[in-house]
């Protein structure tokens, strides 16, 4: 069976590892949003700080998808992103991954990045272009596209080092037909059968192909991007 459409948490993994371990030894690194710092173990060489505000419990309101179990008890700072109590220049790099989609005023987290970072501090930003409704009801945008990042950052004094895009519109595809069977046994009455299950494998047969032939079709649509720029 064909790998396309189940890379998108790996190949994130693997640029936040590359990333983050590239980092000096000593620096101090604000996990931003970080519930229950996946992240923590690339960060082994950086004095780590973990904020995030602490109210999903892994069930929020039922709807969409949940996680079911949260541990919130290890964090560092409870606080709203928009305002974390540390002072100004406080933080050599600010990691936030997968959470712009769930704050309800992006730009002001921003803001707020700007003020906690040193002088050619990093941030380092992942975050969906296109997603499911999760974490309700704590899910506010469905993703940021690379026009975002490129408006929104030069204007709050960050240039941009890296902007990567993760997957093309044939992993998206690949992904939700992935994902059609547990849609269908939770939203429908129905069941799917072997008749559906020959069509998805001939389907992920074929974009797993144009997946390869690929020509940039990540403008039109992808898993999200990855963000490395630097405070000027």
């Amino acid at each position: 069976m064909t790998s396309v459409g189940t890379t998108n948490l790996i190949n994130r993994d693997q640029w936040l590892e590359v990333v983050l371990k590239a980092q000096p030894s000593g620096l101090e690194l604000l996990d931003v949003g970080a519930g229950q710092q996946r992240n923590r173990k690339f960060c082994g060489h950086l004095n780590y700080t973990s904020q995030d505000f602490a109210q999903y419990d892994g069930k929020g309101d039922g709807r969409g998808l949940q996680t079911e179990q949260w541990d919130n008890s290890k964090l560092d700072i409870v606080s709203d992103i928009t305002q974390i109590p540390r002072l100004d220049e406080s933080f050599d790099i600010i990691l936030c991954t997968e959470v712009l989609e769930h704050i309800p005023q992006p730009l002001l987290a921003i803001k707020e990045f700007q003020r906690l970072l040193k002088p050619k501090g990093i941030l380092i930003i992942t975050a969906p272009f296109c997603s499911l409704t999760h974490f309700a009801p704590y899910h506010y945008y469905s993703g940021y596209n690379k026009y975002f990042y490129e408006h929104h950052l030069s204007q709050n004094g960050f240039q941009i080092m890296e902007l990567n895009a993760n997957g093309n519109y044939f992993e998206y595809l690949a992904q939700e037909i992935r994902r059609i069977p547990s849609i269908v046994r939770d939203y429908t009455p129905v069941k799917t059968n072997k008749i559906f299950g020959l069509i998805s494998r001939i389907m992920l047969k074929f974009l797993s192909k144009f997946s390869t032939l690929d020509r940039g079709s990540n403008e039109l649509l992808c898993f999200g991007y990855h963000v490395r720029a630097v405070k000027q």
